[in-house]
């Protein structure tokens, strides 16, 4: 993201393919070594696994990535991210928008509701084809495709969403890059990434240490579909260098914590007042 150099980075510790628990030495797995970005704070594990096909990746069917509530539409899904987003840039019906990693579709669903023009593209077979059979996307806006084999026309769309996709990505500021060249120049692209600052893996770090573990909880899941980085702002502040876009708003959810209830009532306020939730979501301008 910031183009410095790997060898420079700081081993953070060992990841376990698998949910690690309290003692991941006890556990059966492959281990990868996960490090951190001295420049841009991205952590990311160092080698990476790499499946045999496109579909080893993405294949997975969604009916065991989600449950069946899963499939029905919220009203209220995407909602604010299309407020904030007309609150950035002058929308006009009609403006066309694209979703990267569409899924089965429901991104898409929301924006064409509030009047984009809207496309998409998806890697994974099974989730294409239920958001075609399930979801009643027209197959002629969504077409089965990753971004590193996408071709589209420059400077095409207006509004352009990375929901839960770049962490999958190898090349992650080559996947930006390509988009923004899709991308009209004022155009508006919004990510939302797993944040390396997430105060929960923190405090899971800590307790592998205090045990006398050189395990860390960072980038989690390790499985079909892997999650390759976690990002800062910084990641991006200094990757806005290197491809031509500006960040118009950055914003923290804090989700779930996966931590006793009990301690939600001091975790979540915390985390939404030093900005250490669990996703990251930041707004960029081409310029």
């Amino acid at each position: 993201m910031c183009g410095s150099d790997s060898s420079t980075h700081k081993i953070l510790g060992k990841r376990l393919n698998r949910s690690q628990g309290k003692n991941p030495r006890n556990k059966i797995g492959i281990t990868t070594t996960v490090v951190k970005c001295n420049d841009c704070r991205l952590i990311y594990s160092n080698p990476q696994p790499i499946p045999n096909s496109i579909q080893d990746h993405y294949g997975v069917p969604p009916e065991d990535y989600w449950n069946e509530d899963y499939f029905t539409v919220n009203p209220e899904y995407f909602k604010t991210e299309i407020e904030t987003l007309k609150k950035l840039y002058n929308f006009k019906e009609g403006d066309k928008a694209l979703d990267i990693g569409a899924g089965i579709g429901k991104c898409m669903i929301a924006l064409t509701n509030a009047g984009f023009d809207t496309y998409g593209f998806e890697p994974s077979e099974s989730f294409q084809s239920r958001a075609i059979q399930k979801m009643n996307i027209n197959p002629e806006r969504l077409t089965l495709n990753s971004i590193e084999n996408a071709e589209l026309p420059n400077n095409y769309f207006d509004f352009i969403t990375f929901g839960a996709v770049l962490e999958h990505l190898y090349d992650p500021s080559a996947s930006i890059n390509k988009a923004m060249n899709w991308l009209k120049p004022g155009g508006v692209m919004q990510i939302e990434v797993p944040s390396s600052d997430w105060l929960i893996n923190k405090i899971l770090n800590a307790f592998y240490k205090v045990k006398g573990l050189d395990y860390v909880a960072n980038i989690s899941p390790m499985h079909e579909p892997f999650h390759l980085y976690e990002f800062s702002l910084k990641s991006f502040q200094k990757n806005a260098k290197m491809n031509n876009y500006s960040i118009l708003h950055s914003e923290y959810y804090v989700a779930q914590t996966y931590m006793p209830r009990i301690l939600d009532t001091l975790l979540v306020p915390y985390m939404r007042f030093t900005n250490t939730g669990m996703q990251l979501c930041v707004w960029l301008r081409k310029q």
